[in-house]
């Protein structure tokens, strides 16, 4: 069975710390790959810069709260794209407001899950994301090379 290529776009260092505490005592077999905002995960997608030999992701989890470029705009943006929109984006994030759930939505979005305050909480959703998305979704292939 083949990694599952995972990107995450977040800027905060503790919530990458604990996302990777979180995938590594995953069962399911990932390679989680991190970069901290909208532009550098354009540069990731395309390949660009320090990203010339990376993988195509199977699965983007986004925030919507970053500097540069939010994870709205670069949501809009990855939907847009003919080559990139088929990747599946899971907005994981603190922020609540019903405008970013809506907007995300009209944008496409394939799920948006509200980060748990609790580390138990956090570990739970991460174990749950991993069952549904990585194990019974039938994920595309990969059609970016």
């Amino acid at each position: 069975m083949r990694k599952i290529e995972i990107l995450l776009v977040e800027d905060n260092p503790a919530d990458v710390m604990l996302t990777e505490e979180a995938f590594e005592e995953a069962r399911i077999a990932n390679r989680l790959h991190v970069v901290h905002d909208g532009v550098e995960a354009l540069d990731f997608l395309h390949r660009q810069g320090r990203f010339s030999d990376v993988p195509t992701p199977d699965v983007i989890l986004l925030d919507v709260n970053m500097p540069r470029m939010n994870g709205l705009e670069l949501l809009a943006v990855l939907k847009a794209d003919p080559e990139l929109r088929r990747i599946p984006i899971i907005m994981l994030t603190t922020s609540r407001a019903e405008q970013d759930v809506w907007r995300s939505y009209d944008l496409h979005v394939n799920a948006y899950i509200p980060k748990p305050v609790s580390v138990g909480e956090f570990f739970d959703v991460v174990r749950t994301f991993e069952t549904f998305w990585l194990a019974i979704v039938a994920l595309p292939p990969h059609s970016v090379s």
